[in-house]
């Protein structure tokens, strides 16, 4: 029998199905501190994004050596030292492939959402004002959608964008993909400034350095859209802000943030900014089957 810690919340199946396997599950969610103490009792860990688990979570594990096993319930392992952990015999293992679909679908709805200006016309219609003038938004059919990744979330959106007539074009770190020749490979550079919708899905540079700042948005279409659903990170939030405010891009889409909750209001109150709190894999499909790979992972790893 292995002692479970479910420390940001799993779908109650997955759990149900562990404890039908015998194994001991409890599901809470601990601060740092009390975090160090606990984790010495477990066996495994599964997490999502709230919980960080550095290098005195994974110090304290050691002091009994019970933890054999962290799964990040998410494609993104950087709120887990994996170097470290895995240096210390713990293995790491994540769900790359449960929530894939659902990401792409929020992205595409961001783009929907800058499109048409569905967040801001929900906010105005509510305080009774009536924008129907104002609000001429564009149709996504025949518009430019640059990829910058092309892994598994970059591909399903590709899927979705092309059934609604858009042109997808990508770029990879990996280069040209063989089995996707209806999409077209370009540089980064020729992606920035041919784009009319860019959206990331690419992991955060190690030294948290941006992959999106200052000269990249100058390199943009003048009017582009910018989708961030990948990391945080990624994108330099000043840089953006005075991309936004000068009219160089015509809005953004984000669910990732560098810090989370957000502490930069002025980004998140932009009228041209759709916002989700980090909700890229929060669907009850995707969630199920995160479950039903983390159940997977414990069976092959343990």
């Amino acid at each position: 029998m292995l002692k479970i810690l479910v420390t940001d919340g799993m779908d109650k199946g997955a759990v149900q199905t562990l404890k039908d396997m015998g194994h001991e599950v409890i599901e809470q969610f601990f601060e740092p501190e009390e975090l160090k103490e606990q984790v010495k009792n477990f066996n495994v860990m599964i997490v999502r994004s709230a919980t960080k688990v550095r290098k005195e979570i994974i110090d304290s594990a050691l002091q009994t050596g019970n933890l054999k096993l962290i799964i990040r319930g998410g494609v993104g392992v950087d709120n887990i030292d994996v170097t470290y952990a895995e240096s210390k015999e713990i293995k790491v293992r994540n769900t790359p492939k449960a929530s894939s679909s659902a990401v792409a679908e929020l992205a595409l709805g961001h783009m929907f959402s800058l499109a048409r200006f569905i967040g801001i016309a929900n906010v105005t219609m509510r305080e009774d004002k009536w924008n129907k003038k104002k609000y001429k938004g564009i149709e996504l059919s025949d518009k430019t959608l640059g990829l910058i990744g092309f892994g598994r979330i970059g591909r399903k959106l590709a899927k979705k964008a092309k059934a609604l007539e858009m042109k997808v074009v990508y770029n990879d770190i990996l280069g040209p993909a063989k089995d996707c020749p209806e999409y077209s490979f370009v540089s980064l550079d020729e992606l920035l400034a041919d784009s009319d919708f860019i959206s990331l899905h690419i992991p955060g540079n190690k030294d948290k350095s941006p992959v999106i700042g200052k000269p990249e948005f100058t390199k943009m279409k003048d009017g582009a859209f910018l989708i961030n659903c990948a990391r945080g990170s990624v994108v330099d939030d000043q840089a953006l802000l005075e991309a936004l405010n000068s009219g160089k891009l015509s809005g953004a889409g984000i669910d990732v943030f560098s810090e989370e909750p957000p502490q930069n209001l002025e980004l998140i109150n932009h009228p041209r900014v759709s916002v989700t709190p980090h909700i890229g894999a929060s669907t009850r499909e995707a969630q199920k089957r995160i479950g039903v790979e983390v159940v997977s992972i414990i069976k092959e790893n343990i």
